[in-house]
């Protein structure tokens, strides 16, 4: 009995044999890193199970034994600082697109040489019998919060197959769904279209009636940055949301998305950011958003982010106003990095109703209350007390305020400057 068990627990969990592929790929680069498209082959094994039945979960892993890619002769990355994810496309008796993704876990690697990447997994709900071929799609290698984008060129061929039979109680092909209807809904109500039942992105949402709380639409904005040690250009995607009081709006400015990792060791309380959100149509002038600074000390590789930045908008008109993200400051150890938006989009519009000293054709009186933060806001680097490690912290960390925006990776060292790259 025993050994019976084993040869069917054997049979459960035996992975399909699935061949090696590979296949031509373009690699982009971010396009803050200003380099080409890097022409490749991908080499990949799928791994699941051979066999399974209809209602199972079944987990699916993709392993590079080639990626399209090498590392720039640009920067050594240090260990665990890679992480990919993907797309496996299941076809056949089921059509469907895996999300998978693996841990960041790599060796360092150095300057020019192979891209090490983790084993990928996703899972897959079973729903119909028959053959389900699994085959690679595009992939993403991500570097200090930059994205390396790879997409093949040619026809991928499928790298496993799994022969899915009915499981008890399964009814056959066409059977109706016993837990769908076809009936009208009640009261005479139409169905609701795909347009209705789903978000909008048209620019936000607008106040009116008894709401209170409004979700902007996230905006990816182009911004340039004037950093003490130079300009960059980056987009970073924002999202402006408000939550009515009385006459007036609390707003939360956040930026989401990945971030980078911090480029040097930074203290508590060192880091404070601000925004002048841009007022338009009924109304006009600009309103003063800016976050806590950083409750604890950040360490040189640890995740960064811009904190949630709030303030009071007081509206100025009546009708509909706009609210877009503006200029955004970051003060850091002395120094300030701002960045204005290249092109603005509107994050949220509101029903709005003047109030007595509102903003109309006003500026950043509109709201916000507090400090804009410590230290030189010339946009000078001011002595930070040490011509070490102190000063290169600070460049470190100002080169890094850009970089949250969503740009390529930097280092900065004495008497030179040097543009580094996710790969």
């Amino acid at each position: 009995m025993l050994g019976g068990a084993g040869v069917l627990l054997g049979v459960a969990a035996a992975p399909a044999q699935a061949a090696e592929v590979s296949y031509a790929t373009d690699c982009v680069p971010p396009p803050a890193a200003g380099l080409p498209t890097v022409k490749g082959t991908t080499k990949v094994e799928v791994t699941a199970p051979a066999t399974a039945k209809v209602g199972d979960e079944v987990e699916v892993v993709w392993k590079f034994t080639q990626a399209a890619s090498k590392n720039p002769d640009l920067i050594d990355l240090p260990a665990n600082s890679v992480q990919p994810s993907g797309t496996l496309k299941a076809a056949g008796a089921q059509a469907a697109s895996i999300a998978m993704q693996g841990p960041r876990e790599n060796p360092a690697i150095p300057k020019g040489g192979a891209m090490v990447l983790s084993d990928m997994k996703g899972k897959l709900k079973l729903t119909t019998a028959g053959e389900v071929t699994l085959t690679p799609d595009a992939y993403a290698i991500n570097v200090f919060s930059t994205d390396t984008k790879c997409a093949p060129t040619e026809t991928v061929k499928p790298a496993a197959t799994i022969k899915v039979t009915a499981g008890e109680g399964t009814p056959p092909p066409g059977t109706p769904d016993p837990t769908e209807t076809t009936s009208p809904p009640p009261s005479g109500e139409p169905t609701p279209t795909g347009s209705e039942t789903g978000g909008s992105d048209t620019g936000g949402t607008t106040g009116g009636g008894g709401e209170t709380d409004f979700t902007g639409k996230e905006v990816k904005i182009p911004y340039a940055c004037k950093t003490p040690i130079g300009d960059k250009n980056a987009t970073s995607p924002v999202q402006i949301n408000a939550k009515k009081d009385g006459g007036s709006y609390d707003l939360t400015v956040q930026f989401k998305g990945s971030v980078m990792d911090s480029p040097a060791d930074i203290p508590a309380d060192s880091v404070k950011p601000s925004m002048e959100v841009v007022l338009g149509g009924a109304d006009k002038g600009t309103v003063h958003v800016e976050g806590p600074t950083n409750p604890e000390a950040i360490k040189s590789g640890d995740p960064m982010v811009i904190s949630d930045m709030t303030g009071t908008y007081k509206p100025g008109a009546d009708g509909e106003s706009t609210l877009s993200p503006g200029v955004l400051t970051v003060k850091a150890l002395g120094t300030t990095t701002t960045c204005t938006p290249e092109k603005s989009e509107v994050s949220l519009t509101l029903d709005t109703s003047a109030q007595p000293g509102g903003a109309a054709g006003g500026s950043g009186s509109a709201g916000g209350t507090g400090t804009s933060g410590s230290g030189d806001s010339g946009g000078g680097l001011a002595d930070t007390g040490a011509d070490d490690s102190g000063g290169l912290r600070a460049l470190g960390f100002v080169a890094g305020t850009a970089i949250l925006l969503g740009g390529a990776v930097f280092t900065f060292m004495p008497g030179r400057r040097a543009s580094r790259r996710a790969p």
